[in-house]
Parts: C-alpha cells; sequence; structure tokens
C-alpha cells in the first residue's frame, strides 16, 4: 500500500476517490482524521491509502473532452465509453474519474 497526498477537486465524492485508488471510504476518513464524511471540500488535501496504480486513471480537468483524454492516453472514446459505463460520452465534469488502462 502506497500513501498518496490527494488535492479534492470539483465533482469528487469520497466514494470516487475511494474507488479512483481502489481502498475504501473508511479508510480514508480514518487516515484523515474525517467524522463527517459530507465534511470534504475543494482543495483539501487528503491521505490516501492507495493500493492501485494511480496510472491506470485520470481525473477531468476543466475543458477536458472525453476525446482529448482518449488522445492523451492512446486509447479511443468508444472504447473509454465502454470502459466507464457512460450513457453519453459528450457530458463530463471536471473531478470526474476515469479509467484509462
Amino acid at each position: 500500500m502506497e500513501l498518496i497526498q490527494y488535492t479534492v477537486r470539483p465533482g469528487n465524492t469520497l466514494f470516487g476517490i475511494a474507488q479512483f485508488f481502489q481502498t475504501t471510504v473508511n479508510d480514508i476518513l480514518r487516515y484523515n482524521n474525517i467524522q463527517n464524511p459530507a465534511s470534504i471540500y475543494v482543495g483539501q488535501t487528503l491521505t490516501i491509502p492507495a493500493s492501485t496504480n494511480a496510472s491506470e486513471y485520470y481525473v477531468a480537468r476543466p475543458g477536458d473532452t472525453l476525446w482529448s483524454i482518449a488522445q492523451r492516453n492512446n486509447t479511443t472514446v468508444d472504447i473509454l465509453s465502454d470502459m466507464n459505463g457512460l450513457g453519453n460520452p459528450n457530458i463530463i465534469y471536471p473531478g470526474q474519474i476515469f479509467k484509462v488502462r
């Protein structure tokens, strides 16, 4: 397991962050001494007990499109859409976490 410092971005949830790093919400709460799971905020730095290779994922930034994410990761929009169960690949938001490998 690796401890990673992660800055909360708009759109992030503890559940999404936990999925991204293949850990649990409870572990994130414990490592950060957070009592209320709804109390995280944009810009907050969290210590994450990660058990995955973070390069398998991508966090969307403002201005990203699924096409630009696909290009950056040498894949296609169709593959990203399928891997991430996207209903409409034209609607993504900053902070959204995508599996890219």
